[in-house]
Parts: structure tokens; sequence; C-alpha cells
């Protein structure tokens, strides 16, 4: 899904008509981020999104990753494989030679790329296979809120410029739970973006941080008209970035959330592209899950991948010292 236009700010008629709804959603989601959770025998680190979607965990969880490897840590990713086939498959080590986003899910397969990568719902499985693997910490992807291992870190990212939409949980609002309970949840909050679409003041400490796209792509699309294509949770942040590289953008086109692209419709794609003079562009989830579709189409799609970058990486090279520090001490 995409988030509706009346999620944002401020409050409309329809999220008020919806809030009630909204209140349930949100008392369960409450009581599931209270529920106990069994700790894994390794360091672990869940990384949350405040919202349903594009707050930027991926980018957090791969750029905590990086530094990790940097540390000599050990790192292992699980992820539960959003929008794969076989959900109830025993957990996996993702292979991206022989893996594609249908197997895994597109988000496994960003992940797989900067360290080794677990995916199964169940997360306590996972664990121990990690562990088995030679894993020295774990990080969660989207692990924050399903309460399936009791984390030594909990991250709660947030979209400085989207904020908490209109403060309600779905469907009046975007929230993944109440903020309140989320703020609580939290031990850290990572901020991306320099907007102001949180204004609730934080109650946790808060790491700046932005994403940056690829300079050698962002160098080449700059200043050329393109036609941009995404599945993603906020498209809007995508244009706004192409918009900021300097890119002729002559049209746009989007999905629902980890759409999977058929042959046909990329085909529609780069008519419609062709019409405009424009070449296609579109994100790196999206071309992970376009995969080998382009084969035999004769389309070219251009992917301007982003990275998060800390503010202060040294404070974040601080925390997770601590953390992990505390966390191997609790289990001697």
């Amino acid at each position: 899904m995409r988030a509706p236009d009346f999620w944002g700010a401020p409050v409309g008629p329809i999220a008020k008509l919806l809030a009630p709804l909204g209140a349930l959603y949100g008392a369960a989601a409450k009581a599931r981020l209270a529920r106990p959770a069994p700790r894994a025998n390794l360091p672990t680190i869940a990384i949350g999104g405040l919202t349903l979607g594009g707050d930027g965990k991926t980018p957090t969880a791969l750029a905590l990753g990086a530094i990790l490897l940097e540390r000599g840590d050990r790192p292992f990713f699980l992820s539960r494989g959003h929008g794969r086939r076989n959900q109830g498959a025993t957990p996996f080590v993702v292979d991206p030679a022989r893996h594609d986003a249908r197997d895994v899910g597109d988000e496994a397969l960003l992940l797989a790329r900067v360290a080794p990568t677990i995916v199964g719902a169940d997360r306590a499985a996972a664990a121990r296979l990690a562990e088995t693997l030679g894993a020295g910490a774990l990080v969660l992807d989207d692990g924050l809120h399903g309460r399936r291992l009791d984390p030594d870190l909990a991250i709660l990212v947030v979209d400085a410029d989207y904020g908490a939409g209109d403060g309600f949980c779905p469907p009046a609002g975007p929230l993944r739970a109440p903020l309140a309970a989320q703020l609580a949840a939290a031990d850290v909050i990572v901020v991306i973006g320099d907007g102001r679409g949180l204004r609730e003041p934080l109650s946790k400490p808060a790491f700046p941080a932005r994403l940056a796209p690829d300079r050698v792509v962002a160098a080449r699309i700059g200043g050329a008209r393109v036609f941009a294509f995404a599945g993603i949770g906020r498209p809007a942040k995508f244009a706004k970035t192409l918009h900021e590289i300097g890119a002729d953008v002559a049209g746009l086109r989007w999905f629902p959330d980890h759409h999977f692209y058929s042959p046909r419709e990329l085909a529609a794609l780069a008519r419609e592209a062709a019409r405009r003079h424009a070449d296609l562009v579109t994100t790196g989830k999206d071309a992970a899950r376009i995969g080998s579709n382009l084969l035999g189409l004769g389309v070219d799609v251009e992917t301007l991948p982003v990275t998060l970058l800390f503010e202060r990486p040294e404070a974040v090279n601080s925390l997770l010292a601590d953390f992990l520090a505390r966390a191997r001490t609790a289990r001697l």
C-alpha cells in the first residue's frame, strides 16, 4: 500500500471519522510492544520505523551493519522477507546469486550485499541459525514492533519531514503504534532529514542522519530528462531526491509498496518514457524486485541508490561500542 494523503498533518475530516478504528489498532499495537519476548544468545539490535512505511529502516540497518563490520563484530541481519513466497519456510541464509526478491523479499537482497542475512518469520530460530554460523551480533530490520526477540538496543527511525503524520494509527493515520508507546519502547531515535515533521519533543537520545544519493549515478542523471517510477512507502521522497540532484523529471508513476513488476508493466513504462524522450529511473529497492524481468525486453532502467549518513558517526560508534560491551557482559 501507499500512505493516503489524508494521513499527513494536519488532521482532516476522514482521519477524524476513522479515529475510533485507529484507537483500536493502536491499543493492540501498544499491547504487542509490551509483550514479553525471548532474548537471543547474541547482542541484538532491533530497528523499527515510526510509521507504516518510508521512514528509512533498511538504510539505517545497512548503515549500522557497515559500522559493525568495520569494528569486526560479525553482524548478521535478520529479516522477515516481506512479500516473499513461502512465508512459513524454515529460516535460511540469503544467497544473492541464487535467490531473487520473490524468494527472500527486496529488503533482504539489499541487506545481503552488506552482511550475511537470514530470512524467516521465526526470529528466535533465525537467531539460533546465525549463532551456529558464527555471528557476533544480530541486526533486526523491522524488528522493533513485532516483539519476536527482546532487543538489547531498540532503535526507532523517524522521517523528519513526515514525522508522525496526523498522529493516528491505521486506518486513520500512519503510526505503527501510539507515538508515546513507540518512544517508550525505543532506546534511541534516528532522525533522518532536517525537516520539522515531528513536532513532539523526543524523550530519548537522537542521532541525526540524512539519505545521500549515490554520487556517480547522481552525476550521471543530474540534468538528464527522466521518467521516474517506484513502489515504495512514500515515493514523493524519491521524486524530491531527483529534483534535488538536478534531474529533469518528465513524469512520475507510482505503484503499491513492494510491488513486483511484470515484463508487460516494464515494457509499458519504457514506452511512456520514450514518448516523453526520457530515461527510466527507479529506486534500489525497486531494482531488487525487477530482477531478471528486464531480460529480453531491451529496456534500460537507471537505479539511484541512497546511503544513510550519520551527522555524528563518532557518537554512533560510541553507542554501538557501549551497547555491545553491556550486552556481552550481561550474557556472561
